[in-house]
């Protein structure tokens, strides 16, 4: 189980930004950002709230308790028309263990390449 700490540094890193940018954008002390990702100190329930918010991930996220990122309401989100995430979860987990290793491979693979694509721009 990762600590908050290493979470939120990850997750400042994946951003872009450095602690004295984030310290601006969440109105703290940079010594306050480094102690929280140093895990000397760990945000009170306010502050881990809107540490979820800024990232859009979930408390327990951040909290290490599981690796599920999203918050529960991106699962109403509609990825086309037709479909919201939780219709596609829903739809895949109807699904036999064979097909759903395929839709896993495919899903590897169409990230894969975007991911290519991307490193081209």
């Amino acid at each position: 189980m990762r600590d908050v700490g290493t979470t939120l540094a990850m997750l400042r890193k994946e951003k872009g930004l450095v602690q004295k940018e984030l310290a601006a954008l969440l109105n703290l002390s940079v010594s306050a950002v480094s102690s929280y990702e140093k895990s000397v100190h760990a945000p009170d329930l306010a502050m881990l709230g809107r540490l979820a918010e800024f990232y859009g991930v979930t408390t327990d996220y951040l909290l290490g308790r599981t690796e599920y990122r999203c918050p529960p309401e991106s699962l109403s989100r509609y990825i086309s028309m037709d479909y919201t995430v939780q219709d596609m979860v829903n739809t895949v987990l109807s699904l036999d263990s064979a097909t759903q290793a395929s839709i896993v491979n495919f899903v590897k693979y169409m990230k894969h390449l975007h991911s290519k694509s991307k490193s081209k721009t």
